[in-house]
């Protein structure tokens, strides 16, 4: 996570030889969470006590990467960093050790040895004892580069041991999952062994059994919902094993979930670990040979020939799909975007294909079908109906919306004068920022002929750099402000043009869609909902969800 912003536009005054602008970076990556020392909290204490004596350093800003890691340098805090050290706002950088600012020897000793040197700031590296500024540096020379190369070894070595140990595990038959299989429960004494779950095994039998029996997966589905069987992450979060509401879904079996099932060799007693694998931080599909298969490793809940003859059926269906000859569809220009009213479920686009004329595409509701008989009121409507109201909307809430606003010309006076306005706050604010500065640096002059004492210059010192935050925090609103008037004006004109082009062409398009609407919602007597992303926000009145009865 980066530090927030705190961007200077106007830049400052050059500082006297006794006073040093400092950057203070922090970083903290995934493997240092486990590690004593290297939070965020004790880098701040390590930097916080170095600079107790240096009366001369002033915290420019804090800057911080966390859960970043040190093998490369596109963090959005080092980032901004560098953004401010070329636009001349700091003079030194001080990391709590070599580490924190990089593990790759080369871009670290880039940016040690010619970056900051280019730009006349100053590198300090609290706990190594290395400060680019002492040519007697211990750690300068040779043993900056050894360091660099250090820590670059340690971050590899650490990732490289993780995975090695993670295969290993699985060669020796140890589940390494984080949850156990559907079906299945972790032994109390060794999470890595797997034992049935009374309650669930017989399910996935059933499951199986179906599949065998040559029962559709959608009508597999039905009768799991229609059972009143719990879906297996509801049914994990009821044992614990799953907290997070972002896992636990709607609560009805859904045919992904079958077919996970159906696909999985776990049933059989082996183990088939390593599908996937980490590749730039993102779990992707490994290859065949990445699989690592360990047989008997627990009690199976099916037998091996029924595994292999609901796979092969399975195998059948999906060749026979294949070898039909099938018409393309028709782009969707409502994807995503059409919801039943009565269950809010995405409405499914059909076709009905016709020898002569055009195909018919319909959009309906799938809940009494794929989840439970009579769970949902039911939703039909043709898509040409759908496109012909949907159009006559937008055209009437455009309309609307624009009528409701102030004329062009109006509104960019409007907008001269509140950018006018913002334009004088800031660089009030600016100015005021200067002036603590230049007081922060008197304070230290009164401080080195002896006027404050050590007391009183801390605390006033404090004081302003407080107003300096306060200060560039209202620099940085109104600078977001200048930018919502922008985009404003933007958005209207861009209202202005879609309006224009349905009055002529009458035409909806998947784009104008997208930029228009933000959700549909048709309910069982056919009436049409629309929520739309654009509002006559020139005037604050929101343009209200609009309901077209049929």
């Amino acid at each position: 996570m980066a530090r927030k912003s705190r961007k200077q536009t106007a830049a400052p005054m050059p500082a006297p030889s006794l006073y040093v602008y400092v950057a203070l970076y922090i970083r903290l990556s995934v493997e240092d969470n486990k590690k004593r020392g290297c939070s965020v909290e004790n880098q701040k204490l390590v930097l916080n006590d170095f600079l107790a004596d240096k009366p001369d350093f002033v915290v420019y800003d804090t800057y911080i990467d966390n859960g970043a890691t040190g093998t490369n340098f596109h963090r959005p805090g080092f980032q901004q960093m560098l953004s401010d050290i070329e636009a001349g706002h700091i003079d030194c950088v001080i990391v709590k050790d070599l580490s924190r600012l990089g593990r790759n020897s080369i871009d670290t000793g880039y940016y040690i040895e010619q970056y900051f040197h280019t730009h006349n700031v100053r590198f300090i590296a609290v706990t190594d004892q290395f400060d680019t500024a002492d040519p007697g540096s211990l750690h300068s020379g040779i043993m900056l580069p050894l360091k660099n190369m250090i820590n670059e070894a340690y971050a590899l070595d650490i990732g490289r041991k993780i995975k090695a140990q993670a295969r290993q595990a699985m060669k020796d038959g140890d589940y390494i999952g984080a949850r156990a299989p559907y079906g299945y429960r972790k032994d109390p004494d060794n999470c890595h062994k797997l034992l049935i779950d009374e309650d669930t095994a017989p399910v996935v039998r059933q499951i199986f059994e179906w599949a065998h029996g040559h029962v559709a997966l959608n009508r597999i589905v039905r009768n799991l919902n229609e059972m009143g069987i719990t879906a297996p992450s509801h049914y994990k979060k009821s044992t614990g094993e799953i907290t997070s509401p972002g896992l636990i879904g709607s609560g009805k079996w859904q045919t992904r979930t079958v077919m996970k099932i159906l696909e999985s060799e776990v049933y059989t007693g082996d183990l088939v670990q390593g599908k996937t694998k980490i590749v730039d931080h993102q779990q992707v599909k490994a290859g065949e040979d990445n699989l690592i298969i360990a047989r008997r490793t627990h009690e199976p809940i099916i037998s091996y020939e029924l595994f292999t003859a609901v796979q092969e059926y399975r195998k059948q269906i999906c060749e026979e799909s294949r070898a039909v000859p099938k018409r393309p569809y028709t782009p969707n220009i409502f994807k995503g975007k059409v919801f039943c009213a009565d269950c809010g479920r995405s409405l499914h686009r059909q076709r009905a294909e016709r020898k002569k004329g055009p195909d018919v595409y319909w959009f309906h509701c799938l809940t009494n079908s794929r989840v439970a008989k009579d769970s949902c009121k039911g939703v039909m409507m043709q898509e040409t109906e759908l496109i012909a109201t949907v159009t006559a909307i937008l055209e009437k809430e455009l309309s609307v919306a624009l009528g409701m606003s102030l004329p062009l010309f109006q509104l960019e006076a409007k907008q001269k004068k509140d950018k006018d306005r913002l334009k004088t706050q800031m660089s009030a604010r600016r100015q005021e920022t200067e002036k603590k500065r230049r007081l922060i640096r008197g304070l230290y002059e009164n401080f080195v002929q002896g006027i404050l004492t050590n007391e009183e210059y801390f605390e006033l010192k404090a004081d302003y750099e407080e107003s300096i935050r306060t200060l560039s925090g209202e620099i940085e609103a109104l600078e977001k402000d200048m930018d919502a008037l922008d985009s404003r004006l933007v958005r209207y004109r861009a209202m202005e043009k879609d309006a224009k082009s349905l009055t002529q062409d009458h035409a909806l398009t998947a784009e104008l869609i997208d930029r228009l609407i933000e959700r549909i919602e048709i309910d069982h007597e056919r009436n049409i909902h629309v929520t739309f992303r654009f509002k006559s926000e020139f005037q604050g009145k929101a343009v209200e969800p609009c309901t077209k009865n049929m």
